[in-house]
């Protein structure tokens, strides 16, 4: 009866500290004031950059939204640094053509190959970086879609706040069809929006997500670039991000704003999705930001006690009614503050699914943080160890 008791008191103790760190998320994610802020000075130039590698199926819609953007055309250009690809990107880049859009690409001889290098995303943003002629870097995907007034928001908002750098909200777009992948990633997604924009804004934690960043390029370059964190496979977002954050303090924020968000694609089969999530794991253990990792832990933890109640659960019905109790009591933990954030991205239809997941996202949760301390991933034809 010792360890039972044990047991059910520590998983006690683990629901009572989540469910206070959830609902601390919840009231500081409705804390954020949507913004709505002046029309920019028309004086910060801005210079997005797209790191791509065999991206030739989407980069042409990429650019053509960035071509629609209300943004002054002589106060951003768009560069996009080809890493390597092998399907013909900078050719569709370089063929492409919109009136007074100021687009070009760095080809892969343009872009540092270093042997035994992981980290070829930040060596693609380094080199944009070189190239750039804004003051506001802007960090995208090759896969993305923009609100038209995408640009002008991140500019007025890097005025107004007198921002050094700026994390914004991405969701995935909706699919062509609906699928269990689909949902899943989709809703996992919310939830990490919802966390990224509650913790950015009450200065808990770091996180972002480079699909949508805007630093200052004088910043990056105080605080040395991704020097000290150039070994690490991931990270050219959060990691950089704790940088600046370190140096800058009060001048890190979050942008809450509907004609801020960014729209990237799901991923289409589970190969790639568990890959993706791999990747964005890696990281977990070499944040400078300790208190990332003791969310992070906790989180974990929480997870693992699951999958040990339902391994126990099959020699004493106790646990089997701990599991279930368990199960109710994350997910009505969750509901309300993950809902809220599906209103925010237009998808609270997806919510109907969001209790059936449970069981699923439990063992993925487990399963990708291991993998993410001690698997490889493969990414972009490339095969990352760690």
């Amino acid at each position: 009866m010792v360890p039972v008791f044990l047991f059910t008191l520590i998983g006690c103790c683990l629901f009572i500290v989540y469910g206070a760190l959830i609902d601390y998320y919840h009231r500081a994610w409705t804390s954020i004031a949507v913004f709505a802020g002046n029309a920019p000075t028309g004086h910060t130039r801005i210079s997005v950059l797209i790191p791509a590698r065999n991206e030739s199926l989407r980069i042409a819609s990429c650019i053509e939204s960035l071509s629609l953007q209300t943004y002054p055309k002589h106060l951003y250009e768009v560069t996009v640094i080809d890493d390597h690809s092998t399907d013909g990107t900078s050719d569709i880049v370089e063929g492409l053509h919109y009136p007074s859009l100021t687009l070009r690409c760095l080809r892969p001889s343009e872009v540092p190959d270093q042997p035994g290098t992981v980290a070829y995303k930040k060596l693609a943003i380094e080199t944009g970086i070189r190239a750039a002629t804004g003051d506001l870097i802007v960090t995208t995907d090759a896969d993305c879609l923009f609100h038209p007034g995408w640009l002008t928001t991140l500019a007025a908002f890097y005025e107004q706040k007198g921002a050094k750098f700026i994390a914004a909200p991405v969701r995935i777009g909706h699919p062509i069809r609906l699928s269990f992948l689909s949902v899943f990633q989709t809703l996992d997604f919310i939830t990490l929006q919802g966390i990224t924009g509650a913790a950015v804004h009450k200065k808990f934690h770091s996180m972002c997500n480079g699909a949508n960043l805007a630093y200052e390029k004088r910043a990056f370059d105080e605080v040395d670039g991704f020097k000290d964190i150039d070994t690490i496979p991931s990270g050219d977002d959060m990691l950089l991000m704790h940088k600046i954050y370190k140096k800058y303090p009060d001048a890190v924020f979050f942008l809450k704003s509907p004609q801020a968000i960014v729209s990237t694609r799901p991923e289409t089969s589970w190969k790639d999705f568990f890959h993706q999530r791999v990747r964005w794991a890696s990281k977990a253990d070499r944040y400078d930001d300790r208190r990332i990792f003791r969310v992070l832990l906790l989180v974990y933890l929480l997870n693992a006690s699951f999958l040990i109640l339902a391994v126990a659960a099959c020699w004493n019905l106790w646990w089997l009614w701990l599991l279930v109790i368990g199960l109710l009591t994350k997910t009505l933990l969750e509901f309300p503050f993950v809902n809220t954030v599906a209103g925010f991205f237009d998808q609270q239809s997806l919510m109907r699914w969001f209790p059936l997941l449970q069981p699923f996202h439990i063992v993925y949760t487990v399963f990708i943080g291991w993998m993410g301390k001690f698997g490889s991933y493969r990414w972009k034809d490339r095969i990352i160890n760690k």
